[in-house]
């Protein structure tokens, strides 16, 4: 860049999938960016979510372009950043199971003969497959590792700075962004300003005002099964009848290639805290998904396989079940891009490639942005 023509100075706040995604392609663009991350990069649910993508699973919403952009997007970043090796992106097949949990179920195991869809893995009383996804539709990736490959790359060769610090303000003079305040008072002046705050979106007074972003508490185990090749490509989605009766859970089962196998449930909504340290998983919900582990496989019992993780995570969700992705009516070059919910991981290179375009162009052309636009809660509202 020339310096008649400096390169556009984008600050970013956020280093969750969405903000990494978003300075990504903003600074392989030619951006000049800064990325201020309060905690470390991906320490929310950009960390410990599945990472399952589906290419058509928001079809017949307002979802659907993006996600379908997002999914091929993921396709061809797995390419160009190597994506099999460094962030374990691969297709999988999907499969929908039910389970009825017995008092016996766990020691049983092993006497329920495979039928003839279900992994040989799966040998707790799971039963009724029905194929969901297919390689062509459904895929997965490592969420953290993902995100930090997209992070190295931005700063090794596009450039990017990562600041850690806590957001306190965008700094507004006559409508328009001019800079960022973090806590202790340092200052980072910028042409514009991307908020990818996930559930913490509303602790900004700027945002907090304009609409509501919850936090659903999402936990999950990983473990590590001691014969993982074992262990095939298939992501499980179950309904899981617990012997108690009562409702049924929903639990989902992630193998991965790095040999663990990821399990996550047990869903509330639940008052954000202020710092992503201080999310604690609950003792009832792991022990929880570590029954419903045992029921699913043999391999997966506590013992038999090493647990790596028992976490829990926030997932941002909005009032109306869309994403925020868009300019802060009434702060020009100031924009959000918030509110994915369960599909964060999913859609994090289509928002992130569309809010480049936006931030650089004036608007985006891989998706459609306006059925996302924070416009839309203000409309009818006096300021």
């Amino acid at each position: 860049m020339d310096a008649q023509n400096p390169p556009k100075r984008v600050v970013v706040c956020g280093g969750g999938v969405i903000g990494v995604c978003t300075a990504y392609f903003l600074s392989k663009s030619g951006a000049a960016v800064t990325l201020v991350e309060k905690s470390s990069i991906a320490c929310g649910a950009s960390g410990k979510a599945g990472g399952f993508l589906a290419l058509d699973w928001c079809d017949g919403g307002p979802v659907s372009s993006l996600a379908r952009a997002s999914f091929d997007l993921h396709r061809s970043l797995a390419q160009e950043l190597n994506g099999a090796e460094l962030y374990g992106y691969r297709p999988v097949t999907t499969l929908s199971l039910s389970i009825t949990e017995t008092a016996a179920s766990s020691s049983a195991q092993s006497k329920r003969k495979s039928g003839p869809k279900i992994p040989s893995w799966v040998d707790g009383p799971a039963k009724g497959p029905r194929i969901i996804g297919t390689t062509e539709t459904t895929a997965q990736v490592h969420p953290q590792l993902f995100t930090k490959t997209l992070l190295s790359k931005a700063v090794e060769v596009y450039g990017l700075k990562v600041v850690i610090g806590k957001l306190e303000k965008v700094e507004v003079t006559e409508g328009e962004a001019k800079a960022v305040v973090l806590e202790g008072g340092g200052e980072i002046e910028a042409d514009a300003v991307v908020l990818a705050l996930g559930p913490w979106t509303g602790k900004l007074s700027l945002l907090g005002s304009m609409f509501r972003i919850s936090g659903l508490k999402a936990h999950s185990i990983v473990l590590e099964p001691k014969d993982p090749d074992a262990i095939t490509p298939h992501a499980l989605f179950f309904s899981y009848y617990p012997a108690q009766g009562g409702k049924p859970m929903d639990p989902e089962v992630y193998p991965r290639p790095t040999g663990e196998v990821y399990i996550c449930g047990m869903s509330a909504e639940e008052e954000v805290p202020d710092d992503p340290e201080q999310v604690i998983p609950l003792p009832e919900s792991i022990r929880v998904l570590k029954t419903v582990a045992k029921n699913v496989s043999s391999h997966l019992v506590e013992g038999k396989a090493n647990v790596k993780a028992e976490q829990a995570c926030f997932l941002p969700c909005t009032d109306d079940s869309l994403p925020v992705i868009g300019e802060v009516p009434g702060v020009k070059g100031c924009y959000v891009a918030t509110g994915h919910s369960c599909w964060g991981i999913l859609n994090g290179p289509a928002t992130g490639a569309a809010v480049s375009e936006l931030v650089l162009d004036g608007t985006a052309s891989i998706v459609d942005l306006s059925r996302f636009s924070p416009a839309r809660f203000s409309r009818g509202r006096k300021w």
